[in-house]
């Protein structure tokens, strides 16, 4: 489930958003951010393509990090349509054994701020249809659905647009 000799485990099972320190990743967190996603999604992104994301938007692809152990990862990028700035939320995934403990609102909560910072009028993301319990957390967290994609995902399934439009 993690990949050939990389033995990882999330050292406290009681963990909360709290024990965890926001950072920017690096490259030699990719293995497991890349373990991470593997465990998060039926067609998760390539080591190549997390790689290419940090590279292209190291301002804002942060980690969650607990005891040097990577719980969780957002990945983002700032767009610059010519009319309005805004931020890309590309990926987001909590280690399955410390979900619902506060580390994804923490890392959506960061990322937020960053691309705030850089100029964003607000923020968007593409979630499937399906997963309602991802649609839940983000609407939690102030998402609006905005539209719907159809047949976004390699398998035919729709994606649902999300926004979030930052107030200052």
């Amino acid at each position: 489930m993690y990949g050939e000799n990389h033995n990882r485990s999330i050292p406290d099972r009681a963990m909360t958003a709290h024990d965890v320190h926001i950072r920017r990743a690096r490259p030699d967190d990719l293995q497991e951010i890349t373990s991470i996603e593997r465990a998060s999604f039926p067609d998760p992104w390539e080591g190549d393509v997390l790689a290419e994301s940090l590279h292209f938007y190291p301002r804002t692809f942060f980690v969650a990090e607990n005891e040097s152990h990577i719980a969780g990862f957002v990945a983002a990028g700032v767009e610059d349509t010519g009319v309005e700035v805004y931020g890309h939320i590309l990926n987001l995934a909590v280690e399955p054994s410390v979900r619902s403990r506060g580390i994804g609102r923490r890392l959506v909560n960061r990322v937020e701020l960053e691309c705030l910072l850089l100029g964003a009028a607000g923020i968007q993301l593409e979630v499937r249809a399906s997963n309602t319990r991802a649609r839940r957390f983000y609407e939690h967290l102030g998402y609006e659905q905005v539209f719907v994609l159809a047949d976004y995902y390699s398998d035919g399934e729709d994606a649902i647009v999300m926004m979030k439009w930052f107030v200052y």
